[in-house]
C-alpha cells in the first residue's frame, strides 16, 4: 500500500491528532448495515463426518487441544478452504509477514467463491506490513471492523505515543480475544494470533501455544459472542479508518499475489506434507483423531468491560468470575501456564488459598532471557518471592530448549533460542481446563476483553499435564526456589535447570546481556502492575 498520501511533518500530524481528537472513538458515526446474509449453506463435509457422535453426546461437545504451531496454521488454512458459508475470525494481532499473507489470500479465495467474510481485530499491536489485511475489506462478500482504532494509521511510534498520552483512557483499553469460527461448525480458541511466532516458523521468534478445536452446541455460544463484539460501538468499520483509494489499490495488488511458503516449509513439522494430506483436520472428519466429548462453558468477557470496571462492576460479569470459581473448586491440584503472571491482590489470595488447604499449585511462565514484554517480567518479579514462600511450585522456560518434546515445534527452531511462552492453560484437579486468551495477570483482568472455554474433560487435562510435564523438564525450564538464608537475610532465588547433561544451579538470573536485566530491575521500581 502506497505511503505517499501520509507524507507530512510530524508536528501536523501530532497538530491533527489532538485538534482531531483523540480520546474519542474515529469513526463511531460511520454507517453500519447488518451484515450480509449467507449465501450458502454450511459445508455437509465439516458437520456430517461429526453429527453422529454428537446426536451420542446430546449435552455435550467435542474438543482436540493442538500444541504444535504448525498445526495452527495449517488448521485455519484447511477451515478456510473447506468453508462454504462463513468464515468469522477475531483477533488482537493479525501481521502480514507469511502466515498472515497466506491467511489473508486464503481468505480472499473463500470469499471469492461466496463465503461470508468477517473479520474483528484491535489495533493496539500493528506494525507495518499488517495494514495488508486491510486489502480484503475493498473485496465483495468480506465485511472488516476495529476494535478502539488508533487515530492516526501510519507506525511512526512516536506519533503513535502522543496519541497514546492524549488517550491514554480510551486506547489503554484493548481486545485481546482470539476465535476463529468456520461455517458455524468448527471453532479455534486458544492464545494464538495470526503470525510467524504464533505458528512457530519463524527463526527469529517462536511461542508455545495452544488451540483447542471445538465442535457441537458450545460452537454457537462462541459465535454469539463474536456478534456481540461485532456489533459492539467499538467495533468500527475499516472504510471509515482509511481512504476508499487505499483500500481498492490493496486490493488490486492482492488479487495480483501468490505468497510462496518459506518459513513453513522449513520449519520442521511437515507442513508440506500435512497440507497436501488436509492434515490436521482430515483426521479430525474421518474420526480417525478422536475428539474428547464433554460439557463446556464460554468464557468472555463483554465488550463494554472497561466501562465496566472503571465503574465499580462487580465481576460476576466478567470473564475471571467462572476461571476463579474452578480455582476455588480444586481440591488436590492447580496447574497454570501463563507467559505473564502479574496478579491482583484477589489472584494471589486464590492461590494462597488453595495452598493453605493443602493443594498442590504449580505455575509455568517466561524466564528473563525468554520473555517478550520486559515490563510484564518486571511486574512479575514483585511476585515471586510471595509465590514461593506460600509453597506455590514455580518455572519458568528457557530460550533454547534442549529437549523439543512439548515445545510445539523441531529441534531444528528450537536451536535457534528464540524460544518463549504464549500459551494460557489452567488444569483444575485433573478433571477440566481453561484454555483461551487470558493471562494470570492485572492488564487481562482489568484493561483486556479476553474469552476462553472452560471443558470439564479429563482427558484433555491429562493431555494439558502431558505438556506441562514435558515444557517444564530440567532441559527445558528452570525450577525457582528459595536458597536457604541466615536469619534476618534477604530472600535469594536459584535457577535450576540441566545444561549439557548436568544439573546447574544459578544464583544469578539467566539474561540474554547485563543490559536487559538492568532494565529489568529498573523497570521493577516502578508501579505499573496494574497496567501488566
Amino acid at each position: 500500500m502506497r505511503s505517499h498520501r501520509r507524507r507530512c511533518p510530524l508536528p501536523a500530524v501530532c497538530c491533527a491528532i489532538v485538534l482531531g481528537g483523540c480520546s474519542t472513538l474515529p469513526g463511531r458515526d460511520y454507517p453500519r448495515p447488518p451484515s450480509a446474509p449467507l449465501a450458502n449453506p454450511p459445508n455437509p463435509a465439516l458437520l456430517q463426518p461429526l453429527a453422529g457422535a454428537g446426536r451420542a453426546h446430546r449435552a455435550e461437545s467435542g474438543f482436540r487441544l493442538y500444541s504444535v504451531g504448525v498445526d495452527g496454521l495449517l488448521l485455519r488454512l484447511e477451515l478456510i478452504a473447506q468453508a462454504h458459508s462463513s468464515l468469522d475470525l477475531q483477533y488482537y494481532i493479525y501481521h502480514g509477514d507469511e502466515s498472515g499473507r497466506l491467511v489473508t489470500e486464503a481468505l480472499a479465495t473463500a470469499a471469492a467463491r461466496g463465503v461470508r467474510v468477517r473479520i474483528l481485530v484491535d489495533d493496539a499491536a500493528t506494525v507495518a506490513g499488517d495494514e495488508q489485511l486491510f486489502a480484503l475489506a475493498a473485496r465483495p462478500n468480506v465485511e472488516m471492523r476495529v476494535f478502539n482504532p488508533w487515530r492516526y494509521r501510519g507506525h511512526n511510534r512516536f506519533v503513535r505515543g502522543v496519541e497514546y498520552l492524549i488517550g491514554f483512557r480510551r486506547l489503554d483499553y484493548r481486545m485481546h480475544n482470539k476465535l476463529f469460527i468456520a461455517d458455524g461448525a468448527i471453532g479455534l480458541v486458544g492464545g494464538r494470533n495470526i503470525g510467524d511466532q504464533y505458528f512457530q516458523v519463524d527463526p527469529e521468534s517462536q511461542f508455545a501455544d495452544e488451540d483447542v478445536l471445538a465442535t457441537g452446541p458450545v460452537v454457537q455460544d462462541l459465535a454469539a459472542t463474536f456478534e456481540e463484539f461485532w456489533s459492539s460501538d467499538a467495533a468500527i468499520p475499516a472504510q471509515a479508518l482509511l481512504p476508499a483509494a487505499d483500500t481498492g489499490e490493496a486490493a488490486v495488488q492482492l488479487a495480483r499475489r501468490t505468497t510462496s511458503v518459506h518459513k513453513a516449509a522449513t520449519a520442521g513439522g511437515n507442513y508440506q506434507q500435512k497440507l497436501a494430506t488436509g492434515e490436521p483436520l482430515a483426521s479430525v472428519l474421518t474420526g480417525e483423531s478422536q475428539l474428547a466429548w464433554a460439557r463446556a462453558e464460554v468464557a468472555c468477557d463483554s465488550p463494554d468491560k472497561g466501562k465496566r470496571v472503571a465503574a465499580g462492576a462487580s465481576v460476576s460479569g466478567l470473564l475471571f468470575a467462572p476461571v476463579a470459581r474452578e480455582i476455588r473448586a480444586t481440591h488436590s491440584e492447580l496447574t497454570i501456564v501463563s507467559p505473564y503472571v502479574v496478579p491482583t491482590d484477589g489472584e494471589l489470595r486464590l492461590l494462597e488459598e488453595r495452598r493453605a488447604v493443602g493443594s498442590t499449585v504449580r505455575i509455568l511462565t517466561s524466564s528473563l532471557e525468554a520473555t517478550d514484554s520486559l515490563p510484564a517480567q518486571a511486574g512479575y518479579m514483585h511476585y515471586r518471592v510471595p509465590l514461593l514462600d506460600a509453597g506455590v511450585q514455580l518455572y519458568e522456560i528457557r530460550a533454547r530448549p534442549q529437549s523439543s518434546r512439548g515445545t510445539g515445534q523441531s529441534a531444528r527452531l528450537s536451536r535457534y533460542g528464540n524460544y518463549g511462552l504464549h500459551a494460557k492453560l489452567l488444569v483444575f484437579d485433573r478433571s477440566g481446563v481453561y484454555v483461551g486468551s487470558m493471562n494470570y495477570d492485572q492488564r487481562s483482568r482489568r484493561l483486556n476483553t479476553e474469552n476462553g472455554l472452560i471443558i470439564h474433560s479429563p482427558e484433555l487435562a491429562e493431555q494439558a499435564l502431558r505438556r506441562f510435564a514435558a515444557m517444564t523438564q530440567p532441559q527445558n525450564a528452570y525450577a525457582i526456589t528459595l536458597e536457604p538464608q541466615q536469619a534476618g537475610d534477604s530472600p535469594a532465588l536459584l535457577w535450576s535447570t540441566v545444561e549439557a547433561g548436568q544439573p546447574v544451579s544459578l544464583r544469578s538470573e539467566p539474561a540474554r546481556s547485563s543490559w536487559q536485566k538492568f532494565a529489568a530491575h529498573f523497570l521493577e521500581l516502578l508501579p505499573l502492575d496494574r497496567e501488566l
